[in-house]
């Protein structure tokens, strides 16, 4: 495979970019207790994006994981889980606030710390989406890599902290020309007093199309159909 981009995000770091389809993005944590919050829209319709609900319900599942894929509000594939060393990934915390990171790691401004400023995943989200011509009202629930959040059956949600290792990997595979949005800011649930200070490296890399052979593709009969919305979608566009 050849890598064609090479981006390490920093602690409090945000970052949008166009991304085409049929490219592998290859994430590594260099450190424990990793989060890297992501959003993704369609390049070509923002309109169109990451659907938490849709993804989760046409998957039976409340987490991510290899074989899963990020589907739009469309019913279509934005991007898909083709390796993964955890085995579990936040969809259902969000990301942190200004007044949460405030109240848990300490008033400060950027005026005195500047680049060591504890930044919040919605001022991250917020400013990328600016940059992109969206707006506030574009922000949507998020996935966190790299963390693990469960439920209990009275409702309760529990952090585990120490689920990711340093060198803790996950690939993505994009199905879909892109926006994406990154903002390695803590999973809100994460009970650390400490603001976190864990890198996270981004490769990217060509990938094949995706065939009906792929994991992906037959994970489920929900799967399926999404991919086949998709390849409808740029078959239409003559792409």
């Amino acid at each position: 495979m050849k890598k064609i981009f090479t981006k390490t995000f920093r602690p409090g770091e945000k970052w949008s970019g166009a991304i085409g389809r049929h490219k592998y993005l290859h994430f590594k944590a260099l450190g424990e207790d990793a989060n890297l919050s992501i959003l993704m829209y369609n390049l070509l319709d923002t309109s169109e994006r990451y659907n938490m609900p849709d993804t989760l319900k046409a998957q039976y599942t409340s987490h991510l994981t290899k074989g899963n894929v990020l589907m739009s509000d469309n019913g279509r594939v934005l991007a898909s889980i083709t390796e993964d060393s955890l085995g579990w990934h936040d969809t259902i915390t969000g990301h942190t606030t200004r007044r949460m990171t405030d109240e848990k790691y300490g008033i400060h401004t950027y005026q005195q710390a500047r680049n060591d400023f504890y930044r919040s995943g919605e001022e991250n989200f917020k400013m990328e989406l600016v940059r992109n011509n969206m707006g506030k009202g574009d922000l949507v629930p998020c996935v966190n890599l790299f963390s693990k959040v469960y439920v209990d059956l009275d409702g309760s949600m529990h952090y585990v902290p120490g689920w990711c290792k340093e060198g803790a990997t996950v690939t993505l595979r994009t199905e879909m020309d892109i926006i994406f949005i990154a903002s390695n800011t803590p999973n809100p649930l994460n009970p650390s007093k400490e603001y976190p200070q864990v890198p996270v490296i981004m490769d990217v890399y060509d990938a094949p199309p995706t065939d009906l052979m792929d994991d992906c593709v037959n994970h489920r009969p929900e799967n399926y159909r999404a991919f086949e919305n998709t390849w409808d979608y740029y078959n239409l566009l003559g792409r």
